[in-house]
């Protein structure tokens, strides 16, 4: 089935023409109009239901091999501001939005959307009716999809594309997303830091050792902001230059980042983190937070649509404290194989009951499944940066006491400068 929706309206940039079509697996295309590069693209068609924060999302390297759908309806609304960036570059395949809005205004600005996405060679499609593809995504799942400009493609020929893209299933994402060199990371928050952050005194500053699959900016400014220095190495470094690195405590803690696909298939970072979890208090988040509990015995296994959103609600079971979290994943671990392998389910998602957070008993390792550093979303999670400088320096297992007051004790806002 066609389905064609929208008018033509002038828009600043270059003319787009409509003609731009989204091919589903399930059999749907969607006719819209281009904005961003002229040019082809395939993956993983997910969503996204934030109000706001696309600039973030795009750069979020948990895209990588996707196009994303957002389902506000109006984007590009308040341009792009290069300081809020989430890596170098645009992540995502493809994006797909109702609207792509004419005005850019926000005097943080430095382009607009369209011209941003044209430099990174990113096609996008507008115009079209997101409402009905987020309906068919939760319906059947996540589907692969192509975006296609070239109007002498025919139907036929983009549906065969779409249903021949590899499955996200089996794919280890993690080796394109993050570096292949080791580096260290200087940047804070900046004007953010006063909602979520209290000065570090000197003498306590740590140092942090980062597995990086992929990591979000915003991760690291957290861990900076909070006095640790940042050491990150690609995701496939070995357990013997890990333990080097550990040596005579040269590092207080392993982080473990997000990053994008299938966690079993980053088996170099599985097995290494097998060798070195816990030996310095270790901390994952999203695919760092399925990485550790594989690590651990534990299973995952992919989710129909996933969890992408800003407003994802999670309970602690340590605490009772609620929280609204932001959430890029569409993997999760199973409870019944991480409580077998050891691990306590610390964190629960309240809208499914699915696995969000949980600790080693043993170990000083925990993770989470979401995403404590915001950007964009609420603040309410940053005390989780706090319970882990806590847990490096007492290098015990995670206690409630090392969570403070949880959500409550945070400054409670919006971490997206547009939001």
């Amino acid at each position: 089935m066609v389905i064609h929706g929208g008018y033509d309206v002038l828009i600043e940039g270059p003319t787009r023409v409509r003609g731009v079509r989204l091919a589903l697996e399930n059999g749907a295309i969607f006719e819209g109009r281009g904005f961003g590069a002229t040019a082809s693209s395939a993956g993983e068609v997910v969503f996204n239901t934030a109000m706001g924060g696309y600039q973030e999302a795009l750069t979020d390297p948990s895209y990588t091999g996707q196009i994303l759908v957002m389902t506000a309806p109006e984007i590009g609304n308040y341009g792009i501001n290069l300081e809020d960036l989430e890596s170098p570059s645009i992540a995502v395949a493809g994006f797909v939005v109702r609207d792509y809005s004419r005005v850019r205004s926000n005097y943080r600005a430095s382009d607009h959307l369209h011209q941003w996405m044209a430099e990174e060679g990113i096609p996008g499609i507008e115009d079209l009716d997101t409402r009905a593809i987020v309906r068919m995504l939760r319906t059947d799942g996540a589907m692969r999809g192509v975006l296609e400009s070239d109007p002498s493609v025919s139907d036929q020929d983009l549906l065969a594309r779409a249903r021949g893209i590899d499955s996200m299933s089996g794919c280890n994402l993690a080796a394109t997303a993050g570096p292949s060199e080791p580096g260290v990371f200087t940047e804070g928050l900046g004007e953010w830091a006063a909602l979520t952050t209290k000065e570090t005194p000197e003498k306590d500053r740590l140092v942090v050792l980062a597995l990086d699959c992929g990591a979000k900016r915003n991760i690291y400014r957290h861990l900076t902001e909070r006095g640790c220095e940042v050491r990150f190495i690609p995701h496939d470094t070995s357990a013997e230059s890990i333990r080097a690195a550990f040596q005579n405590g040269a590092v207080h803690g392993l982080f473990v980042s997000n990053g994008p696909g299938d966690p079993a298939a980053v088996e170099v970072a599985i097995q290494t983190l097998k060798e070195v979890a816990g030996e310095v208090p270790t901390f994952g988040i999203c695919l760092g937070h399925q990485l550790l509990a594989l690590a651990m015995g534990a299973t995952t296994y992919k989710l129909k649509f996933g969890h992408r959103g800003a407003n994802q609600p999670v309970r602690c079971s340590l605490t009772g404290q609620v929280e609204i979290t932001s959430q890029n994943h569409g993997f999760c671990v199973d409870e019944a194989s991480l409580v077998a392998a050891g691990g306590e389910v610390t964190h629960r998602h309240l809208n499914d009951g699915t696995v969000a957070g949980f600790r080693d008993l043993n170990r000083p390792i925990f993770s989470v499944q979401y995403h404590p550093e915001a950007s964009p979303g609420p603040h309410e999670s940053a005390y989780l940066f706090d319970a882990f400088i806590r847990m490096m320096k007492s290098r015990k297992p995670l206690q409630a006491s090392d969570l403070g007051d949880g959500p409550s004790g945070q400054t409670q806002g919006l971490a997206s400068s547009e939001a």
